[in-house]
């Protein structure tokens, strides 16, 4: 579903607001999806082409699996979080930020307090989907769930121009809607030509309870 027209009051002049969105790139030899897995340790990497706007990335880490549709899609039957750009939701799921630098540094999944997880909310002003008439002080916004906990993995502070981008550097337990635990750190939110969006989420599933 399309969210509500949302005037905003900007101040800023032309070609000021440049640094925020990064034209997509020809795509190269890049793995989408799960890239890598290590079947020992549980871990991997999932690298997700997030450039476009009007699309979630649906991400089933049981199957190893990542289903791309649009933001007004139904999205599929089987998945554990979502990504569109740098916004995250879960399925039915809760979210924990731990201050672990990676994996192995995290603490018992038992001694994480209840009230530490956050489930998603329902938004209809920050999933951002049409910035064709931003200069005109519009933006199209999508209504549905986000997760304002996951979603802190990455601070974009638009006080400054250009917007100065800076990772969390936190590892967010996912507690799945099945009872489950998964670990995920964002790694990077750039490619190699330091285009603006391609993620690449670090992940161990299952995190042992």
């Amino acid at each position: 579903m399309w969210g509500v027209m949302i005037t905003l009051l900007l101040s800023a002049c032309n070609g000021i607001l440049e640094d925020i969105y990064d034209a997509p790139q020809p795509k190269g030899t890049q793995i989408y999806g799960f890239a890598s897995m290590d079947d020992k340790t549980h871990t991997g990497r999932i690298y997700i082409d997030a450039t476009d706007y009007t699309e979630w990335h649906y991400i089933d880490l049981h199957d190893k699996r990542v289903t791309t549709a649009a933001v007004d899609a139904t999205s599929p039957e089987n998945w554990d979080f979502a990504i569109h750009r740098y916004d995250a939701k879960t399925n039915g799921g809760a979210i924990a930020e731990i201050d672990a630098k990676d994996f192995g540094s995290m603490p018992a999944v038992g001694s994480i307090p209840e009230e530490s997880f956050v489930t998603d909310e329902w938004t209809t002003n920050k999933i951002m989907v049409d910035m064709s008439q931003m200069m005109d002080g519009i933006i199209r916004y999508a209504e549905d769930w986000y997760n304002p906990c996951l979603s802190r993995w990455l601070h974009v502070d638009t006080s400054t121009m250009p917007p100065v981008y800076t990772l969390s550097g936190k590892t967010y337990l996912l507690r799945l809607s099945d009872g489950a635990y998964a670990a995920l750190r964002l790694a990077n939110f750039m490619n190699d030509a330091a285009v603006k969006g391609f993620m690449t989420i670090d992940y161990q599933y299952p995190v042992q309870p």
